[in-house]
């Protein structure tokens, strides 16, 4: 790798001072924003039973209790306190996860293997750019959507990203490719077992029922995000300056023009370059190994409840061994990979802050005993409400819950006994509650910086949450209308069975 003024390789793994600065910003305004609403909003709660291991509100019991003390100084410390807080294992695996992947691609990254990898990539779809496109955009809707993998596919973020910089692209194309169509394909779920089935068992519907439209739809979503990705690519083709990226970007171009000179340069002995091609590509097999038994543990705990906790730390675990295995494969000592490790954590570090400060806004609106409040007023719009308007409240609840509660199956678990009653009460049929559930569940995890997963795909690029917010904010409009047509028509039709 090139190296800086400091003696340190650039890295693509890197949260800018900028973003981040303006990222802690926003989530610090939403922190003080929950905080008063604990003032404002009456405390309450829900009466709570536990089914099959899975906790689940009472209809009907919601009552108003005392104001918990809850000083206004613990929404600033609220950070600290979620990291001791119940349920915080999440949490920490996430932290983990951030460290242990961010560590091990600084390793790679500095052996040369994921240039190595990017080299092999761009030579093979070099004349296929736009099909590329269209395939990883499916694969990645269609693995979200059917079988719900999410969290697990973030870290591809960081091979896409520096392969879309190499074809002519940007930033924003990289993550066009990998974080929209995982998003969407979350929200476009067919057979997903964390929004649909979940939601359905709740509401006592046939397991996968209804499936006709949602694959309609998610064909739909497919066809416009492939449209929206295409299109900003041969944009910033034909003339990369119309990146919002292109000042970042350039930088890591100009690191890797700066290499092949240097190399074009440099007289070697073709028998080590031949040695030191052949490690590189030993180490790639190794850490694409490593990758490839992760996502077979991910796709396989998917659908089981009791093993699905354990995909993530089982990934971070794989990651690190495929890093450290692959940067000793390539040449590097044991000196060199703690070095690199530790730079590697230490530049996704503020992300972590990040994702601390986001998780902080459910704690404190939990702390202040105002979530169940929040969701009985829902339920008392919808309550009194005509079915085209309460279908459309489900979609507008399911989307403000979202804000506070980032986990599907939580959200279902918390608001479809409420929801199930409810539109029987209004006459829409619970298939299209389910859908107006799922519609809110997944879109708005591109826009709110509350999502964890969204601040971790960011932290592995240049791209600020301004900025990428600036360049999805047509395509989510877009969205929402199609999202509303397809949710007036399943009222329509009443989409059952039931």
């Amino acid at each position: 790798m090139a190296e800086t003024a400091n003696g340190q390789a650039p890295s693509a793994i890197k949260i800018g001072k900028k973003a981040f600065l303006f990222s802690a910003g926003i989530i610090l305004a939403l922190m003080i924003v929950s905080g008063i609403l604990t003032l404002v909003l009456p405390a309450g709660e829900y009466q709570r039973v536990v089914q099959d291991g899975k906790t689940l509100v009472v209809d009907g019991t919601y009552q108003q209790i005392p104001r918990p003390a809850y000083p206004f100084w613990r929404w600033f410390t609220a950070p600290i306190e979620i990291l001791f807080a119940p349920g915080n294992v999440a949490l920490i695996t996430i932290i983990v996860f951030i460290v242990c992947v961010g560590g091990s691609i600084s390793i790679l990254e500095g052996a040369g293997v994921m240039e190595e990898l990017v080299k092999i990539l761009v030579r093979r779809f070099r004349t296929q750019k736009y099909r590329l496109i269209a395939l990883v955009i499916f694969f990645f809707m269609a693995v979200s959507s059917f079988i719900g993998v999410y969290e697990g596919m973030v870290p591809m973020i960081i091979f896409l990203v520096p392969l879309a910089i190499s074809l002519g692209w940007d930033s924003l194309t990289g993550l066009g490719i990998s974080l929209l169509p995982l998003a969407f394909g979350f929200a476009s779920a067919v057979t997903n077992p964390f929004t649909i089935a979940v939601a359905q068992k709740i509401a006592d519907l046939p397991l996968f029922s209804g499936a006709w439209l949602r694959i309609i739809f998610f064909a739909v979503v497919y066809g416009l995000v492939t449209f929206f990705v295409i299109q900003h690519a041969k944009k910033v083709e034909k003339n990369p300056r119309l990146s919002p990226t292109f000042a970042d970007d350039e930088i890591l171009r100009q690191s890797l023009l700066k290499e092949e000179s240097a190399r074009a340069k440099t007289e070697t002995d073709p028998k080590q370059e031949k040695q030191a091609a052949l490690a590189k590509g030993k180490a790639l097999i190794w850490f694409a190994v490593c990758v490839g038994i992760a996502m077979a543990i991910v796709l396989f705990t998917a659908r089981i409840p009791g093993l699905s906790d354990l995909a993530f730390p089982v990934m971070a675990l794989l990651f690190l061994v495929g890093g450290v295995g692959g940067g000793r494969i390539a040449g590097f000592s044991g000196k060199q990979i703690a070095k690199t490790f530790v730079r590697g954590a230490g530049n996704l570090a503020p992300g972590i802050v990040l994702i601390l400060m986001a998780y902080s806004v459910k704690h404190i609106i939990l702390s202040g005993k105002i979530m169940d409040t929040i969701l009985y007023g829902a339920a008392s719009m919808i309550r009194q409400s005509s079915s085209i308007i309460a279908a459309f409240l489900i979609y507008l609840t399911t989307l403000v819950m979202n804000f506070f509660i980032g986990s599907a199956s939580a959200k279902a678990f918390l608001m479809m006994p409420l929801l199930t009653p409810l539109a029987d009460l209004v006459g829409i049929t619970r298939q299209t509650a389910v859908l107006a559930f799922d519609f809110g569940d997944g879109f708005s995890n591109m826009i709110f910086p509350t999502n964890a997963l969204l601040l971790i795909a960011l932290s592995f690029t240049c791209v600020s949450y301004p900025r990428w917010m600036a360049w999805t904010w047509k395509l989510q409009a877009a969205i929402l209308v199609i999202t509303s047509a397809f949710l007036a028509f399943a009222v329509a039709i009443g989409f059952g069975p039931f």
